[in-house]
């Protein structure tokens, strides 16, 4: 998907210059002002390579990948949530301390808005979970405990009981391994 709307920028972009180009070169101007024409396709060169530095710059990690530096691969904890009118099917239920999480969101039926929130009720992670995506939000919890996961989205008339709770464990030892 990120290469199609790259390269959909710049054929829009291209195109948008060779219009430019066409308008500016049906002003006619005098042979004393050739330098004005000079500096006219001058400037549509540099507005083409300008755009499309810009569009490389802003959608080259388009859509946006979660960063991982400095954790490896072994560090990271994968943690799948689906969504369905009216529940959260999660499948870790407990998670390690300090350790980054991946939530890799998605839904069977409609729109969701995926929470994590902790006993407080203060909002820590959230993404949307839409159907044919899955989205994927990144948190480090610092604090052992229960957490609550619930739908952000009103979904339907179940919407108030979309909820599922996992517990981040302080001793990875009480993981069972």
């Amino acid at each position: 998907m990120q290469t199609q709307v790259l390269m959909i920028t710049i054929v829009f972009m291209l195109i948008m210059a060779i219009v430019f180009a066409r308008v500016v070169r049906s002003v006619k101007s005098e042979k004393p002002l050739e330098r004005i024409e000079t500096k006219r396709r001058g400037m549509i060169w540099s507005m083409l390579i300008v755009g499309v530095i810009v569009s490389l710059g802003s959608l080259r990690q388009w859509p946006h990948s979660i960063p991982t530096a400095g954790s490896t691969k072994s560090e990271i904890v994968q943690v799948n949530a689906t969504g369905a009118q009216w529940y959260w099917e999660i499948d870790t239920t407990e998670i390690p301390l300090g350790k980054t999480v991946v939530f890799n969101v998605k839904t069977t039926d409609v729109n969701h808005g995926f929470g994590v929130i902790d006993a407080n009720g203060t909002l820590l992670a959230q993404t949307q979970a839409m159907p044919g995506y899955t989205n994927k939000v990144k948190y480090v919890f610092d604090k052992p405990g229960k957490y609550r996961v619930i739908c952000m989205e009103l979904c339907g008339t179940g919407h108030h009981s979309m909820q599922d709770e996992f517990t981040v464990i302080a001793n990875t030892e009480e993981l069972g391994g």
